[in-house]
């Protein structure tokens, strides 16, 4: 079965992306960030014209997370544990046997800002989320645009970018916190080499040509779902087509079955 995850960047703009790579790939589950739009706005009915269903939780023109999936779901929650945040960066849901979390950390902005606190504090918050509702020693998968390079070799110039938002030894410590707790990066699991990208900025011309990227997208997953990955990689094909996101799928094969 395949589990999947992606940074729309806006489901409205890239929706024939999203729908024709459904299509093609089938996979289980995608998880869906920056989704852009109200719960009322949500283009359901695509989805399901495919045989998929979605939850989903969003909001006007930013933030939005949504799961899209063709098998049972139930346990839908957004929002993390004891936290009042009208910002859109959390569903969770069973998916048949399987918890799936589904996130979109913030950005940051710059170290020092409002911004980059409330990352911290998001980062923390999830980790107390995890520690409090999941066990490690259980199937789980966390996927999303979890916002942090954790390593040298995640990056396209560790040296220039050390210390910037998103490659930042705050935000790296927390995420190591988070893998502690009980999460493999299934990525690297399978592909331990370096220059293997899922986010290119706009703002650098070419940068999907010229290997200007970051790996930011993550399906982390605890140790007995973890052990049964046959594969993982990344769909860089999206990211040439037109109007892209500025991210592409990532997606993980493992030898498991949801059927009822």
């Amino acid at each position: 079965m395949l589990f999947s995850t992606f940074n729309t960047n806006s489901i409205r703009a890239r929706l024939p992306i999203i729908i024709d790579w459904l299509d093609q790939i089938r996979p289980d589950v995608l998880c869906l960030q920056e989704t852009k739009v109200q719960d009322k706005d949500f283009p359901l009915c695509k989805f399901q014209d495919l045989g998929y269903q979605a939850v989903f939780s969003g909001q006007k023109s930013y933030n939005g997370v949504a799961i899209i999936t063709k098998r049972p779901v139930s346990e839908i929650r957004s929002g993390l544990y004891g936290v009042s945040d009208e910002e859109a960066r959390f569903i969770s849901a069973q998916i048949a046997t399987i918890p799936v979390i589904n996130v979109y950390v913030p950005q940051g902005f710059a170290p020092g800002t409002e911004k980059f606190k409330y990352k911290l504090q998001w980062l923390t918050d999830l980790l107390a989320h995890m520690e409090k509702e999941y066990d490690p020693g259980r199937p789980l998968l966390l996927a999303g645009d979890l916002n942090v390079a954790l390593e040298p070799i995640d990056v396209f110039d560790p040296e220039g970018l050390r210390g910037a938002v998103g490659f930042h030894p705050d935000e790296q410590t927390l995420m190591r916190k988070l893998l502690d707790w009980g999460l493999v990066d299934i990525f690297r699991k399978h592909h331990p080499q370096g220059g293997h990208y899922t986010f290119w900025d706009y703002r650098i011309p070419n940068a999907f040509k010229r290997k200007i990227g970051w790996r930011i997208d993550y399906l982390l997953a605890t140790a007995p779902l973890a052990e049964k990955s046959r594969d993982v990689w990344i769909d860089t094909q999206a990211r040439v087509l037109e109007k892209p996101s500025d991210h592409t799928f990532l997606v993980a094969e493992f030898d498991i079955d949801l059927s009822p």
